[in-house]
């Protein structure tokens, strides 16, 4: 069936977006934990409305919502799962997300991408080699380099918003009822804080926040974090022989009997790590925090162990210190119970093939709003938004790709609906 095209492009609707600042802040007291995420919420919601989602809203939290009815007629349309896709709108800590000035780099013929804004940033095919084995020919997107673009996840929100205007401007295409959500806050693990999934509706769900094209994610670590609490002996240094118990010194002992081949830098793909990413004190008290992860929770029972084989050790040296070991769980994998529900992958991966690229699986290094949404009964894969280099300033994302996930996204909406009542 050919569509009728969207009011405005995917890439147009992206280069809006990536201009307004959502950075969001991790030592926020707020909720969203920035004003300016919801500069672009409010924005989205006006979007929707003028698009004719009519149910289109913002919550008290951000939380943009808004429904894409049903195309089916009577009863068949109550046997179609609603599905939902969500984007999250705020960009990361980490680097700068103001005065964003995107670049277009149009019909990619190959070699080094040298960004005009501070020349010194590269983005080289030695290190991300999809760009000349899958992307020549394709108009590449970044920032000037002075800023990251923000394709994480501004993809993913003007891949869905464009989904979105295709699906109304085309009531001829078979669907369910379709659920989209805007989040904020997901770069600093709150984005489903206050999410109400009972609210949202949806029987499935799909995050679009992944990277390359035809990735389908449903692995995330299982994820620990540790706090361990250092408290010495304070003495005035000048009368301190046998008294004095150094914090600092203590925990220097814990992190040089942390195992080498069990950090970030030294693993991949199923290999988990221990990683301290943060400390605080003096050489009266330290405290030190450290993310535990691995695929496998045996592997995670492994390293618990080992971390409190470390501390137990490190007592035996200072035994006047007082060190306290505290375990707490952040995320499960979510491939345990998406596993259950084997339609949830397999209509991905008939979507994508409909575009006619060939679907893969990648693991998730790290967290995504979709685990938390999972355990929470809302079973949510990711699906690919085409950017790579996320949370650096030579971050990119080709436009062709994200006019995939525009198609993904199509395909599956029509993919469940004859799932359910044929086609």
């Amino acid at each position: 069936m050919k569509l009728n095209p969207p009011k405005e492009t995917v890439l147009d609707r992206f280069l809006r977006y990536v201009k307004i600042d959502t950075q969001s802040e991790e030592d926020s007291k707020s909720y969203p934990s920035t004003d300016k995420q919801l500069v672009l919420l409010r924005m989205l919601v006006d979007e929707l409305k003028e698009l004719g989602v009519t149910d289109a809203q913002i919550d008290k939290h951000g939380y943009v919502t808004g429904t894409v009815p049903s195309t089916i007629p009577g009863e068949a349309a109550a046997g179609i799962p609603t599905i939902g896709f969500i984007a999250h709108v705020d960009t990361s800590p980490a680097i700068t997300g103001e005065n964003v000035k995107p670049v277009v780099h149009k019909n990619y013929s190959g070699g080094d991408i040298v960004l005009p804004g501070d020349k010194s940033q590269v983005i080289s095919p030695k290190e991300y080699p999809n760009l000349e084995k899958r992307y020549i020919g394709m108009d590449i997107v970044t920032s000037d380099g002075t800023t990251l673009l923000g394709a994480d996840d501004k993809a993913g929100v003007a891949q869905i918003m464009t989904a979105v205007d295709q699906l109304i401007r085309n009531p001829d295409l078979k669907h369910g009822a379709i659920r989209v959500a805007f989040t904020p806050d997901e770069e600093i693990g709150l984005g489903t804080k206050y999410f109400d999934v009972k609210k949202f509706g949806a029987d499935f769900a799909y995050t679009v926040d992944g990277g390359p094209l035809g990735e389908i994610e449903f692995e995330t670590f299982n994820a620990f974090a540790a706090n361990i609490k250092i408290v010495g002996v304070g003495v005035h240094p000048g009368y301190a022989k046998d008294k004095l118990v150094n914090a600092i010194k203590v925990f220097a002992d814990i992190i040089t009997r942390l195992p080498k081949d069990m950090a970030p830098e030294t693993t991949e793909e199923r290999e988990g790590y221990i990683h301290p990413y943060d400390f605080d004190g003096q050489a009266e008290e330290v405290m030190i925090k450290l993310l535990v992860r691995d695929f496998e929770m045996d592997g995670i029972e492994e390293k618990k162990q080992i971390l409190s084989r470390i501390v137990e050790e490190v007592r035996g040296l200072y035994p006047k210190a007082k060190i306290d070991l505290e375990f707490k769980e952040q995320y499960l994998n979510m491939r345990y119970p998406i596993e259950k529900e084997p339609r949830v992958l397999e209509h991905a991966e008939e979507a994508i093939r409909r575009t006619g690229v060939e679907p893969h699986y990648m693991l998730i290094r790290g967290g995504t709003d979709g685990a938390k949404l999972t355990y929470e009964g809302l079973l949510t894969p990711n699906l690919f938004a085409g950017g790579e280099a996320f949370h650096s300033k030579i971050e990119w994302v080709p436009v062709q790709v994200m006019e995939k996930s525009v198609e993904t996204i199509l395909n599956l909406a029509a993919v469940w609906a004859e799932d359910s009542v044929g086609s």
